[in-house]
This record gives structure tokens, C-alpha cells and sequence, in this order.
């Protein structure tokens, strides 16, 4: 009695790490098949098992990826390319997380990203790269871009993006020419862009009419032209810390729109408090010149 006792306590046991997973509709041979292909320098929870953890293990590459992964965790390693064939498997990702590697564009394989059609969060701060990876997935909700080296942005890489939501470019060596009408075209339901400790002198044109949430701290802006918000009735978030503004610069009412709550000018060289919409909840002005 006590052996099948003991027999029927392992099989409730496993059934309670089944069980979970079974309801998340992952059938048990899928279930099996995941966890056996679980790379040997990866950790796959069998609770988790859409989930592959790959994180801080000083990997040079990316090991083969089991078929049924939903949650790729290869960020703080070593990785210098975004290899096709190690994620041949990997066309169910919703989720990549590659920050902290060494990524240059050349090691992005071609049509490596463009496989993944449900990838919605791609996350690659922190990386080599020059330019914004091209042949995106039409899926993509998120792509974090942060703390790399780009420069360019290629024509049309946003187009067939209709639910791209938040474009994170911050700190990176874009200027002028490289945020344009054409380079930004597609971005239709774009909500927050973070353009922060970039290169640009001027505002950026081609923004979408969606923008709510737009970031330009630690640029080197000097002026506004005049009307330049028209062109986007949402915008509710509008930081522009750390840049050269002068009050000859900010036209009297640009800022006079009643979608803004936030408006952030510090660090700047404004000599007077610009007219500001009755809505607005935050104001930022310290570090300027203000006189009156």
C-alpha cells in the first residue's frame, strides 16, 4: 500500500505542475518537448515553461531556442550577432529581451526579426547598434532602442507598424536628417517616442498626430516654430529639459494648446515664463534665466 501510495503522490505532484500549464493551453507534449529542449546554459521553469532564461551567463552566442517559447531572456551576455539559426525555432516569441550585449546592425541577420510574427516587445538597449534594425514584425507593439550608436533611420523600416505604440531611441547619435517625414513614416498609432540625448538641433518634423507622450531632453534645441504643435493634438507630455532654448526662440502661444498637462523646459536659457494652457497640471522651469 505504501509504494502505491507514494506512486500516486508523485503522479498528483507532477499533475500540480501540469496542471497550470495544461491551462494556459499548452498541451503536455508540447509541454514535454519544451522542457526537454531547454538549452543546457538556460534555465526553463516548469511553471514558466513559455519562458526560456537565458540572462547574465556570459554567453558569446545564442544557443538553440526551443520551439514553444513565448519569453526569451538573453539580456547582460556577451552576444555580438542576432543569429537566424539559432532562432529558427523561436517564431512564437511574444517577447525578446537582448539588452547589454554587443549587437552591431551587421549582426543582425537578415530577416532573423521578421520570422517572429507575435513578437510585440523587442527590447534591445545597450547594444552596438548603427542603424534601427530593418524588416521589422508587423506584431510589434514595443521597441526599445536605448543606448546604442544609431545614426540612421532607414526609409520605410516603421511601414506596415500599425501597432507600434512606444519607440524608445534615447541616447543615441540621431540628428536632423535622420528624424525626417520619410524616415518616420508608418509609425500610424505611435503614443510615446523618446528622442532624449540625441543630436538634434531643430524639433523633429513627420512626427504622427497620435503622439501623446513626446521626449527630447538633452538635445542641443534652440527654437519652436511657430504652429509646430498643430500638427499634434494629443501631445499631453512634452519634455524638453537640457536643451538651448531662449525665450526668442518659443513663439508666444506654441505651448497654448489644451491637450498639455506636462511641460518640462528646465535646464534651458528662457528669460520669461512662455503662456501656458489653463489644463496644464506640471510646470518645469528651473535652471533658467527668468526675469519676469
Amino acid at each position: 500500500l505504501g509504494s502505491e501510495m507514494a506512486l500516486l503522490l508523485s503522479l498528483l505532484c507532477i499533475l500540480c505542475l501540469v496542471g497550470p500549464v495544461l491551462g494556459q493551453d499548452m498541451p503536455y507534449e508540447e509541454y514535454m518537448a519544451q522542457i526537454q529542449a531547454c538549452p543546457k546554459e538556460c534555465s526553463c521553469p516548469p511553471n514558466f515553461p513559455r519562458a526560456v532564461y537565458c540572462d547574465n551567463k556570459g554567453l558569446k552566442s545564442i544557443p538553440k531556442i526551443p520551439p514553444y517559447t513565448w519569453y526569451l531572456y538573453l539580456q547582460n551576455n556577451l552576444i555580438e550577432v542576432l543569429s537566424a539559426d539559432a532562432l529558427r525555432n523561436a517564431t512564437s516569441l511574444r517577447w525578446l529581451n537582448i539588452n547589454r550585449n554587443k549587437i552591431t546592425s551587421e549582426g543582425v541577420e537578415e530577416g532573423v526579426l521578421n520570422a517572429m510574427s507575435h513578437l510585440a516587445h523587442l527590447y534591445m538597449d545597450d547594444n552596438l547598434l548603427s542603424s534601427v534594425p530593418s524588416t521589422l514584425p508587423a506584431s510589434l507593439e514595443h521597441l526599445r532602442l536605448s543606448r546604442n550608436r544609431i545614426s540612421k533611420i532607414p526609409a520605410g523600416v516603421f511601414i506596415g507598424l500599425d501597432k507600434l505604440n512606444l519607440l524608445d531611441l534615447q541616447g543615441n547619435k540621431l540628428m536632423d536628417d535622420a528624424v525626417t517625414e520619410v524616415s518616420l513614416k508608418g509609425l500610424n498609432n505611435l503614443v510615446q517616442i523618446n528622442l532624449a540625448k540625441n543630436q538634434l538641433s531643430s524639433m523633429p518634423l513627420g512626427l504622427p498626430p497620435t503622439t501623446t507622450q513626446l521626449f527630447l531632453d538633452g538635445n542641443n534645441i534652440e527654437k519652436i516654430p511657430a504652429g509646430y504643435f498643430k500638427g499634434l493634438p494629443k501631445v499631453a507630455f512634452l519634455r524638453l529639459n537640457h536643451n538651448k532654448l531662449g525665450s526668442s526662440g518659443v513663439p508666444k502661444n506654441v505651448f497654448n494648446i489644451s491637450s498639455i498637462l506636462d511641460l518640462q523646459l528646465s535646464h534651458n536659457q528662457l528669460t520669461e515664463v512662455p503662456l501656458i494652457p489653463s489644463g496644464l497640471e506640471h510646470l518645469h522651469l528651473d535652471h533658467n534665466n527668468i526675469k519676469s
